[in-house]
């Protein structure tokens, strides 16, 4: 019995520039133009690493083996009669083709995709002829890379089969919306603990509490008494509420004795806040718990008000911190039978 084909995912560059290479030169390509012809090079990853340290010396370690990696399985481990799929942006329309021949080396000087399969294109369908959970994996963040978890619905599409695309929303969804989540939450806190150091991450906690409609007098850099950030809502900062804030921009738990002594210098009828990119000690959260007016903010409701406010944030903020927004389909809880 014929084993299957294994089946491959590949992307045409950032911005889908190698498009046309594909699909007019029935070929699916990789890109690292520095590299040479990889039939020169020992089938060995170690010798593709240090190949790829040469040509790109600038590349970030981390990035070296995936590269590697990518390379090594286009070369040795593709085999003609493999599928392969390729996700168009332009057109939103997903290919799937198959190999046909060997791995080719084109020094081009028109484009930088040098190394390629050559592939014969089989059918070509809209992404709304996929299940969400198999879109989601032909968008991965690799250049190439294998399909395993949805390869039967593209196998079932080839034999003429159609797959019902899943609007239903099944519980894919909710974890690609999850991840995105993730992504984005930790991408805020590691922008603003590596930017905004000390006194920079005050100013912007100031800038956050005036999007939100607050007048903030920010103390000067250096030792204080327990108070970063003076708000209130009058011009003049002498009616109440008056808001003490203190701020921390390091990545310790913050405890009780820090949250105390902020709380000793505000005065009766006023308020204090404690904004950490961290957490805060079961402790500390239990003394701010047994006072009504102090309250604590840490990592996870900074990037909940800096995305509520973000439209509303100076623009050196906005460009610390790119966001664009979109909208991410939201599971649909079925209703009791």
């Amino acid at each position: 019995m014929t084993a299957e084909p294994t089946i491959w995912g590949i992307h045409a560059g950032r911005t889908g520039e190698a498009r046309s290479l594909f699909l007019e030169g029935r070929v699916v390509a990789l890109g690292w133009r520095k590299m040479p012809d990889l039939r020169t090079l020992p089938a060995d990853r170690e010798v593709y690493k240090a190949k790829l340290r040469e040509a790109y010396p600038a590349g970030k370690p981390g990035a070296i083996p995936v590269w590697a990696g990518q390379l090594f399985r286009f070369v040795h481990e593709v085999r003609e009669g493999d599928l392969v799929v390729y996700p168009s942006k332009a057109d939103r329309v997903v290919h799937i083709g198959r190999i046909t021949g060997p791995y080719e080396h084109v020094d081009s000087p028109v484009d930088d995709y040098a190394h390629r399969r050559p592939v014969e294109w089989l059918h070509a369908l809209p992404r709304t002829a996929f299940t969400q959970g198999a879109l989601y994996e032909i968008g991965s963040a690799l250049s190439f890379f294998q399909v395993k978890n949805y390869a039967d619905e593209f196998l079932a599409v080839l034999e003429g089969g159609s797959v019902e695309a899943a609007v239903d929303l099944d519980e894919t969804v909710a974890l690609v919306a999850e991840e995105i989540e993730t992504t984005t939450r930790d991408f805020i806190i590691k922008q603003l603990a590596r930017e905004l150091k000390g006194h920079p991450f005050a100013q912007f906690v100031a800038d956050l509490l005036e999007a939100m409609g607050y007048r903030t007098r920010v103390s000067s850099p250096g030792p204080d008494s327990g108070v970063d950030i003076v708000a209130h809502r009058d011009q003049l900062g002498i009616e109440p509420p008056i808001i003490k804030v203190e701020v921390k921009s390091g990545s310790g738990s913050v405890g009780e004795p820090e949250v105390a002594r902020l709380f000793g210098a505000v005065a009766n009828g006023e308020f204090g806040l404690f904004v950490t990119l961290s957490s805060f000690t079961p402790q500390a959260r239990r003394f701010a718990a047994s006072k009504a007016n102090l309250r604590l903010i840490d990592g996870d409701e900074v990037v909940r008000l800096t995305l509520e406010y973000y439209e509303h944030l100076d623009s050196r903020y906005k460009g610390l911190i790119p966001l664009r927004q979109v909208y991410i389909p939201e599971a649909i809880e079925e209703a009791a039978v």
